[in-house]
């Protein structure tokens, strides 16, 4: 299977180096894309999302993994495409606007390095609106620290963004895992299902090939 790994906010492609390594070795061809956005716009980044994905991938089957704002690019990207991925597995995916951005984004060094990507995730109506592939799966950390005077209180969180907020209301599969935000694309069980997905949807493609 093909696969395109888009990294999340203040980080970069190395961020999923290892997790590109595990699915190399499962047999996997990966992709990195990067962007910037400090530098560029969400319609810059998704223009350049899909000229990688007619490049490299042309007409095979391919599925695309988003952490964090990388599932916003890879969503807001979803009509643009040619031909659309097999699945999406988003990673920490903030699905609502995050209470994290809405306070951030009050402040100058925030809107700065983070540019207009960054506002758009403390949009309501914009994350609202952003499409979802039936075929996508979810993957939410919980190992955030859970105490009544913290941000999230006792409820479920990444340290970044809370379970609802990883979730939404998006009637797809969800698996949580004891992962923190920034980590989550390291977990050796999101690897795990990751590789058990993109095998079934490898085998289902080859079986519709072979009819």
């Amino acid at each position: 299977m093909h696969v395109v790994l888009v990294h999340g906010m203040g980080r970069t492609p190395l961020s999923m180096l290892l997790l590109r390594y595990r699915l190399g070795k499962a047999g996997h061809q990966v992709y990195l894309f990067g962007y910037l956005p400090m530098f560029e716009g969400l319609a810059g980044a998704t223009k350049r999302l899909q000229a990688l994905v007619a490049r490299k991938v042309g007409s095979n089957a391919y599925a695309l993994v988003g952490h964090s704002l990388g599932a916003v690019i890879i969503r807001h990207a979803l009509a643009k495409f040619d031909q659309p991925p097999t699945a999406c597995l988003l990673l920490a995916p903030p699905m609502l606007a995050c209470k994290a951005a809405k306070f951030f984004s009050r402040f100058y060094l925030y809107r700065r390095l983070t540019g207009e990507m960054g506002q758009l995730l403390a949009d309501d109506r914009f994350m609202q609106q952003l499409p979802l592939l039936p075929n996508t799966k979810i993957y939410a950390g919980i190992g955030g620290p859970r105490a009544a005077w913290l941000p999230f209180g006792v409820g479920l969180n990444d340290g970044v963004l809370s379970l609802v907020e990883a979730t939404g209301s998006a009637a797809v599969e969800v698996l949580q895992v004891p992962s923190m935000h920034t980590l989550i694309m390291n977990s050796k069980r999101v690897f795990a299902d990751m590789a058990r997905e993109l095998n079934r949807l490898d085998q289902s493609n080859q079986r519709l090939k072979n009819r």
